[in-house]
């Protein structure tokens, strides 16, 4: 492949779509200045997907049936060669052939959904793609909260407790998940199980406000978990970047908020207009923590990130509660806003070496992959067909 074209995917089926464009927008820019060929891969709103120069241009996404009109319907397909490509689909001119752009590597930078939790992974891994962030499992752990809390509890790591449960449950035994609610103790936090961006989260302090914060967290997901408040709350992040072997932290962050929990428009819409993603919010870098509890938290970090199988990058978050100095793993994100590249800055590493960085542990991840067995040499349809379907016997 003579161009090391790099496809940046964004956008799906998401509540957070919008939130994936400008994260992805964020790489293009930082792809392209540092000399990088860059191909975009959009995801509409309803599962579409699109290519071509149009989507380079952020200022374009205001607009959005326009901007599906004006860009190249694509698929991925393999060439001639075996080599995938982003393969142009619909009309194309009357003497020529569909466009065809090849796949270096991908960096992902959806937010949510099908992007995150492993379903477009596993769209990469059958095409032998390399890709940024964590692989099918971790992706499918990292995006369910309440597996993600499980695993951890079992590899000893700390959580608070929870209550889950679906949406027919809440339906037919609502009573009995009230009593379990209660008996967590008020104020609890009530949220979607497969949702970031702080989307459909309520914090309920009273019995009376749980039923409208279940319902609101149900229009999102048809799971719901609900856990304890940590108070007084002290929110403090970490990033982890690698793989199980080479996993390592990053500086830690306090975000702030205008209020005790961080509500989308905190993370993202802290500067009016602002197209800078999570590098707007605001937060204190390095966390005005002491040297011990940072350590602590990075640790954390770095278990946490290994036990759920990430890879990559990914940004853990921890509630603190500052007069017992007791830790609590809250979650993870396998794709963070911005790829938390504000947290790698303060260890003297640029967006750019941050985006060349992740996209060589995703080629290294595929060279492992492909280093092993990934057939088996035999005869056994060969034989089979000498024998017929009637000759089979059905066995496990």
């Amino acid at each position: 492949m003579s161009v090391k074209q790099i496809v940046v995917a964004f956008g799906g089926i998401s509540p957070e779509h919008e939130v994936s464009v400008l994260t992805a927008h964020q790489a293009i820019a930082a792809l392209k200045e540092s000399g990088k060929s860059v191909t975009p891969l959009y995801v509409s709103k309803t599962g579409r997907w699109y290519t071509g120069d149009v989507l380079l241009d952020l200022s374009r996404y205001t607009d959005l049936p326009k901007l599906e009109k004006e860009a190249l319907p694509c698929t991925l397909h393999r060439n001639s060669d075996g080599l995938p490509v982003l393969l142009q689909t619909g009309k194309s001119g009357l003497f020529s052939k569909p466009l065809e752009w090849p796949v270096y590597a991908m960096i992902l930078a959806f937010h949510g959904a099908d992007g995150e939790n492993g379903s477009f992974q596993g769209i990469c891994e059958s095409f032998n793609i390399a890709y940024t962030g964590s692989g099918v499992s971790g992706s499918a752990l990292g995006m369910d909260k309440a597996l993600a809390k499980q695993i951890a509890r079992q590899a000893g790591l700390p959580v608070v407790d929870w209550v889950e449960f679906r949406e027919d449950e809440w339906v037919s035994d609502q009573k009995q998940l009230e009593d379990k609610i209660t008996s967590l103790g008020y104020p609890v936090f009530v949220k979607p199980v497969s949702l970031g961006s702080s989307i459909g989260i309520t914090k309920v302090t009273e019995q009376k406000f749980l039923e409208d914060a279940v319902e609101l967290a149900f229009r999102y997901d048809g799971r719901v978990i609900i856990e304890k408040a940590v108070e007084p709350l002290l929110e403090i992040n970490c990033s982890v970047m690698g793989n199980a072997t080479t996993a390592k932290a990053s500086v830690c962050e306090q975000p702030r908020g205008k209020n005790e929990s961080l509500s989308y428009e905190d993370k993202y819409l802290s500067e009016p207009g602002s197209t800078k993603g999570m590098a707007s919010a605001d937060r204190i870098i390095p966390a005005p923590i002491s040297d011990t509890l940072t350590k602590e938290i990075q640790d954390l970090a770095v278990a946490v990130f290994r036990a759920l199988r990430a890879s990559g990058l990914a940004r853990l978050d921890f509630l603190v509660q500052p007069e017992t100095g007791k830790v609590y793993f809250n979650e993870i994100n396998t794709i963070p806003g911005s790829f938390s590249f504000y947290l790698w800055q303060h260890s003297g590493m640029s967006f750019d070496q941050l985006l060349n960085q992740l996209v060589e542990i995703a080629l290294d991840e595929r060279r492992r992959k492909n280093g092993r067995i990934r057939s088996y040499e035999t005869n056994l349809l060969s034989k089979k067909a000498a024998s017929g379907i009637k000759g089979m016997k059905l066995r496990k």
